[in-house]
């Protein structure tokens, strides 16, 4: 039934998509169960320096309340709406791979934002897949088919632009922009007063030490398709305990494994979970401390100039068995390593003491990983996408 319903999508794309196409942006973030990351930053600088473009989002069902909340035009994912607007569509602006039989016209430019600078290998570069319903094959061969259809990806430097090219197998346009999201990393370091205000506005106490704690997924905690849990154990109630007077800890998990955790146990005022609803952006803005493992948001954190701390209980398994990584780990993170939850706190008691330790290994890292960071992406991809739409 799965098959015959994607083939009737697919059938039904191709042939809307062969209409004439729309003047219209369609952008989708996470699958559209987000409003966020670089498709909002690209979105909201085109609305502000191309007003007369029309833009349009495509929502998950479940998943509207931050679009209507900002009173932003979207289009529910598989409603007649939506068949009619994402096959039309003159630009896909997206941050993840996008299902084949979501048939792209030939008239459409699709911009591939991806979602990070990789350290976890990706594509065609993990050497066992893991992922139920794939195999090796299936999966760098769905990778292949899916980077063919990409007119532009997003690169942050040298280094990302190599190993997407190898991993997605893309031998298409790549823009040296940066990331968009990463736009507002940048203007907090000019603007003192910026940071407050995105604490006021994300209702985040404005005198207490943010903590953000940011770990990415595993696909060994499977449970089911498209289904994964979260077994790394943070000490969440030592943290209460220990710094709940002067600190707060944001907990951001990723966009898989969001909904099947729960944190109503703690406390808002010191443990508030900001999976959902959030921009990452913001967060990383406002935060003071981020402590995460594998995941992308430790580049983007490093344009802050912030402490780091990377709780990898699993590194060793994650390393040899699960997913590898693009380069020695310990020789390179601006930040302590830690495996434990007694090390992990200890890290968090002298945190000055490693902010000085690791000065120079900050700016190395910044240099290698954040070469196109200048705070211009949106505009740079917002003009490609207005000048495809007037040509």
């Amino acid at each position: 039934m799965k098959r015959l319903v994607e083939k009737i999508i697919a059938t039904l794309f191709k042939w809307i998509g062969k209409s004439k196409t729309q003047d219209v942006i369609y952008f989708e973030s996470f699958h559209g169960k987000q409003f966020s990351d670089n498709p909002k930053a690209i979105y909201d600088c085109l609305k502000n320096e191309y007003p007369n473009l029309e833009l349009v989002w495509g929502v998950t069902k479940g998943y509207e309340a931050p679009f209507l909340k900002e009173e932003v035009p979207f289009v529910r994912r598989f409603s007649l709406r939506w068949f009619f607007t994402m096959p039309k569509a003159c630009v896909w602006v997206t941050n993840t791979r996008t299902p084949l039989w979501l048939t792209k016209s030939k008239k459409t430019t699709y911009i591939q934002t991806w979602h990070g600078t990789p350290l976890k290998r990706l594509g065609a570069d993990i050497g066992d897949v893991n992922i139920p319903g794939y195999t090796k094959e299936s999966y760098t061969t769905e990778f292949a088919n899916e980077s063919q259809r990409w007119d532009y990806l997003l690169s942050s430097s040298p280094y990302t632009t190599k190993h997407f090219r190898e991993a997605f197998m893309y031998t298409g346009e790549v823009l040296d922009s940066g990331y968009p999201r990463n736009d507002l990393l940048i203007d907090v370091k000019y603007d003192k007063l910026l940071k407050n205000r995105l604490k006021e506005q994300l209702e985040i106490p404005v005198d207490k030490r943010v903590v953000l704690y940011a770990p990415t997924w595993r696909e060994s905690d499977s449970k089911g398709a498209n289904q994964y849990g979260f077994s790394i154990d943070f000490p969440f109630s030592d943290f209460t305990s220990i710094y709940g007077e002067d600190s707060i800890l944001l907990v951001r998990m990723h966009y898989l494994v969001a909904e099947n955790l729960d944190f109503s146990k703690w406390p808002k005022s010191v443990v508030l979970d900001v999976s959902t609803g959030y921009d990452m952006s913001q967060l990383l803005a406002v935060s003071d401390i981020l402590i995460t493992d594998y995941s992308s948001c430790l580049f983007d954190f490093s344009l802050t100039n912030k402490p780091m701390i990377f709780y990898i209980p699993d590194k060793d398994y994650y390393e040899t068995q699960l997913r590898g990584f693009y380069f020695p780990i310990e020789s390179t993170l601006p930040g302590p390593i830690v495996e434990t939850k007694h090390a992990l706190l200890s890290a968090l008691s002298y945190i000055d003491e490693q902010e000085n330790r690791y000065q120079d290994k900050y700016l190395e890292f910044r240099e290698e990983f954040n070469t196109y960071e200048t705070g211009q992406a949106s505009r740079q991809v917002a003009e490609i996408i207005n000048q495809k739409v007037v040509s």
